[in-house]
Order: structure tokens, then sequence, then C-alpha cells
């Protein structure tokens, strides 16, 4: 649990450092533009100042030089003037492509209109010009710079999220499969030596009803090594009786539950029907979600199991009385060291999930689930 907390944790901070640069770059560019924009006002009014005084001087060729001076250093904001019709007199900073195309300068000068107030030239005697212009490139640019920061911001969050995951899956095999392997190591030895016990008992005393038990048991233990050691290799899948595995596993399961837990098996499948499966892996998973179904009655109810089909799957429904779940823990309980026993490990449902999904390209989830009223856990599989 602590594990799942760190990692919520670690999410959260990343989340929280992405919304502080960006809303740091929005406040601290927004405040530069409102500058920018001020200051190319400014530029304009000033060259509207001196379009005037062109027009009106009388002064000396080294006077009109300055005011020459100030049109033409105006390089960057794109300019339209207009005489007090609106018709268009003269335009400057635009593609020098379509300068000339009366059509696009007057789209133009609509989107000015709508962006700001045009410049008013009082020449006098009701005589005037207009001035229109817009944000320059190098402000545009600014404006939208604090989006394009905040996606490269968001962009390496997302792939350090998932150079996190990826690393933490690939250790998680590691564990899982280490562990595994040794599991299954560890029981080969004495499976092997309970079954050769057995059989001596069932030669010498085969009057024994116990032994016949025993041998269940021992070839049971046989079986766990077995899908134990398959755990981090790729499985045989060949076709196979998914109703006979599924009533196998069930009548095991049976006979080592408390009476007053009642076992129900139902099935549209033919008689024989076979799909692609892991006889072995399949029978642990139901299994698993059998026990965990078991623990949610708290030890009286009903565990039905439906085998039904469709055109491309095979579907398995467990079904138990339980006590149920709220939808937020439908896809916690199938995440590692996930559980809600004091005792229990957590890995039951992940490991049905990994065996499903990734060994049979199947899927497992929630159903259906309701406090106090029970839950419905459905696997998928592909014919």
């Amino acid at each position: 649990m602590n594990f799942y907390r760190n990692s919520t944790l670690w999410k959260m901070t990343l989340i929280a450092a992405a919304a502080a640069i960006g809303i740091f770059s929005l406040l601290y560019s927004g405040n530069l533009v409102k500058k920018l924009k001020a200051e190319e006002r400014k530029k304009v009014e000033l060259w509207a100042r001196a379009t005037r005084q062109i027009i009106n001087s009388t002064d000396s060729s080294k006077d009109l030089d300055f005011l020459y001076s100030i049109t033409e250093d105006n390089a960057t904001v794109p300019v339209i003037l207009t005489d007090g019709n609106d018709s268009i007199i003269s335009a400057v900073n635009f593609d020098h492509s379509r300068i000339k195309d009366r059509k696009f300068l007057m789209a133009r000068l609509e989107k000015m209109k709508e962006k700001s107030k045009p410049i008013v030239i009082d020449f006098g005697g009701g005589y005037t010009n207009r001035i229109y212009y817009r944000d320059s490139t190098i402000l545009v640019k600014l404006m939208y710079y604090p989006y394009i920061q905040l996606s490269v911001v968001l962009m390496f969050i997302l792939i350090s999220y998932v150079a996190f995951s990826s690393s933490r899956k690939a250790e998680e095999n590691q564990v899982w499969v280490g562990m595994s392997k040794e599991t299954a190591h560890q029981l080969g030895t004495p499976a092997s030596s309970l079954s050769g016990w057995v059989e001596i008992l069932q030669m010498k005393h085969p009057e024994v009803e116990i032994a016949g038990e025993m041998a269940r048991d021992v070839a049971r233990l046989e079986k766990v090594t077995e899908r134990f050691s398959k755990i981090g290799a790729r499985p045989d899948i060949s076709d196979g009786d998914i109703q006979a595995i599924t009533q196998q596993t069930i009548g095991y399961l049976k006979s080592r539950t408390s009476s007053k837990i009642s076992f129900s098996f139902e099935s549209d499948l033919a008689a024989g029907q076979t799909v692609p499966v892991n006889a072995a892996l399949f029978s642990w998973v139901i299994e698993n979600i059998c026990r965990n179904a078991v623990d949610a009655t708290e030890g009286e109810g009903i565990i039905t199991i439906r085998i039904t089909q469709t055109e491309d799957h095979v579907i398995t429904d467990v079904a138990d009385t339980g006590k149920g779940m709220p939808k937020s823990l439908f896809k916690k309980i199938f995440r590692p060291g996930y559980t809600t026993k004091e005792r229990g490990w957590g890995l039951g449902l992940s490991l049905a999930k990994r065996i499903i999904e990734e060994y049979h390209h199947g899927k497992i989830f929630v159903k259906y689930s309701e406090p106090g009223k029970g839950t419905c856990i459905r696997i998928m599989m592909k014919k």
C-alpha cells in the first residue's frame, strides 16, 4: 500500500510542478506582452505624428530626413494607413508578395479593426487619416511561447512517467520471475518425495481411504509447482476444454471449502468445445478468483460460475453474494500488493490479470459490484 501511495504522490508532484511552471510562464509572459503592446502602440503613435509632420512640414530637409527615418524604422509592426472613409492609402510590414493584393489588405484591415482602435491623424479642416495596426511577429511569438513551453514541460513529464513506469514494471517482472522460479524450485523436491511416499502408502495400505485424498493434494502441489515454473516464460497455449478445466477446479475447491459456500456452474458451450488456453494457468485464475469470492462471502454465500460465448469470445463470469466493493476499487484490486485482507499479499488477482491479458491476450475486469450485494468478475478469451 505504501508503494502505491508513494507512486501517487510522485505523480501528483509532477503534475503540480508542470502546473506551477505553466502558471509562472503565463503570468510572466503576459506581463511582458502588456508592456510590449504599450510600447508598440507608442511606436505607431510616433509613426502617425511623423507622418502628419511630413505632410504639413515646411521645415528644412534635415528635419524631413529625421521624420522619414521615424516612419522607415518601423520594420516589425504591420500598419495600414487609410483615409477618413477607411479607403487604404498604403501598408507596410506585410508579405511583399501580397502587399499589392487589395483583397488581402482589406481582409487584414477588417481583422485590425476588431483587434484595436485606430490612431487618427487630424490634418485640420475636417481632413483625417487613420492608422490601423496589429501585434508584431515578435509579440505574437511571445504570446504563444508559454503555451509551447508548457507543452514541452508536459511532454517531458509524460516521457519521464512512461520511463518510470516501464522501469518499475521491468523491476516488478524481475521480482515476479525470480520469486516464481525459486518457489517452483523449493516446492519441486518435497512434492516429488511426497508423491513417492503416497504411492508406497497406497501399495502397502490400500484400505486407508485418506491415501486417495493425499494423492489428490500431492497432484495439486505438483500443479502449483508447474504454475510457478511458467511465470516469466512464454507458456504453451493450445486448444483446451475450458468447461472441463473450470469444473475440475471447482470440484477441487468444493471439497476444501466450507459447506456453507454453495458453488453453481452453468455453461452455454457445446460439450468438448475448445479454446486456445494454457490449462494449468487458466485453472489458477479461476481458483484465485473463487478464493477471493469465498473470502468476500465471509464463510456463507453462493458463488456462480457462468460460461457464455459471443461470435469472437468465450466469456467466464464468476459472481458471488459477498460484501461487494465501491467502483473506486474496480481497477485497484488488480494491482500487485493491493489487498483488503490483514494477512493477504495482494498477488492473486494481479497474477490472474497477468495470465489472462499477457499470456492469453484476453481481458479480465470487474463487470459489476455493489457494497452489500456482491461482485462479478468477467474473463473474456478469444476463440
